[in-house]
């Protein structure tokens, strides 16, 4: 009988009887370098106030990035937490912005700077006036204003 060589041996069998067959070692990775693997990116570019807008939300990122771009880093599971990366820079985390109850409060409007109810409306006001104008104005083209009642002449 024929020997067959074990290059072929391999198509007849199964996953698990080769994974155990082979000799080497296994190499785990750390799992920071897996995680890392399954992160997403999106850029995004720094406001005046060194924030950043991300799912609806304001994220401090520093007033030294103003106007830059940067690549955020995260975990779409997870958002609470956002790794920030630019050029240059060494990679850091930013928060959620959280106005709390110290900010202060919005100042009332002046008076003069407040809305007030209406009485009447200037365009509805000029139409009058331009329709009484016309009607003024308006001459018929037959006028019987010259014509003299019953029993005052023949007409």
């Amino acid at each position: 009988m024929a020997k067959i060589s074990p290059k072929y041996l391999t198509a007849y069998i199964s996953p698990a009887v080769a994974y155990q067959s082979d000799r080497k070692t296994l190499k785990y990775l750390d799992p920071e370098i897996l995680a890392s693997a399954f992160m997403h990116c999106e850029e995004r570019k720094v406001d005046k106030s060194g924030c950043i807008s991300f799912e609806s939300r304001k994220y401090e990122v520093g007033l030294t990035f103003i106007g830059c771009k940067v690549d955020v880093i995260f975990d779409p599971a997870d958002i609470s937490e956002l790794t920030i990366e630019y050029e240059g820079h060494q990679p850091f985390k930013a928060r959620q912005l959280v106005i709390g109850e110290r900010a202060g409060k919005r100042p009332p409007l002046p008076e003069f700077m407040q809305k007030e109810p209406t009485d009447s409306s200037r365009l509805l006001q000029a139409a009058a006036i331009k329709h009484q104008e016309r009607k003024d104005n308006y001459t018929p083209a037959v006028s019987y204003r010259s014509v003299s009642k019953e029993g005052e002449g023949h007409v």
